[in-house]
């Protein structure tokens, strides 16, 4: 079978149109981010830690804090998670909190983090979905952002880079 010369043309065209177009939104925080021009108070904020004892995020008010949600079959949360664990490094004054959002599994949860090599992040659980329902969340990966005050300034939906110096300058002007 012969393939002519400019349906070849035609395909290498559109492989170079989605390539470019997958590599801005990466680079594009602007295409998955939403800030509040009014942040959300949050209250009653409960989830489990790695032992399934409970976590209560009020306790940490007075700290910028970032909720990871993510899930071990989630390729787009494997990918980001990474770049999670720098941050945490870069910027250890953030309380991240990654909440793996399936049924508690702490071997399987853990053994997602050794792969990825991560050690600078606890893991925590979500056993009966209350946090997703509360964001109303509707896929994966999804981080909230927490300011100072307990309030919800911005989400990401979908995979980003935590490396980018745009993304540490919201931070930065959040503190």
């Amino acid at each position: 079978m012969k393939i002519s010369k400019s349906f070849k043309t035609y395909i290498h065209t559109l492989i170079v149109i989605f390539f470019i177009g997958n590599v801005k939104a990466v680079t594009n925080l602007n295409k998955n981010i939403i800030f509040y021009d009014n942040p959300k108070p949050i209250e009653n904020l409960k989830f489990k830690d790695f032992n399934l004892q409970d976590v209560d995020l009020s306790e940490n008010k007075g700290k910028i804090m970032i909720l990871n949600f993510w899930a071990t079959w989630c390729a787009p949360c494997k990918k980001e998670m990474p770049s999670l664990s720098r941050l945490a490094k870069d910027m250890p004054e953030l309380k991240i909190f990654a909440i793996n959002m399936e049924k508690p599994n702490q071997i399987k949860a853990k053994k997602f983090f050794d792969d990825l090599n991560i050690d600078n992040l606890d893991i925590y659980f979500d056993p009966k979905f209350n946090l997703a329902k509360k964001f109303k969340m509707r896929g994966l990966p999804t981080t909230i952002l927490i300011d100072k005050n307990g309030n919800e300034f911005a989400r990401i939906i979908g995979e980003i880079d935590f490396d980018t110096k745009d993304f540490k300058k919201i931070i930065r002007k959040n503190s």
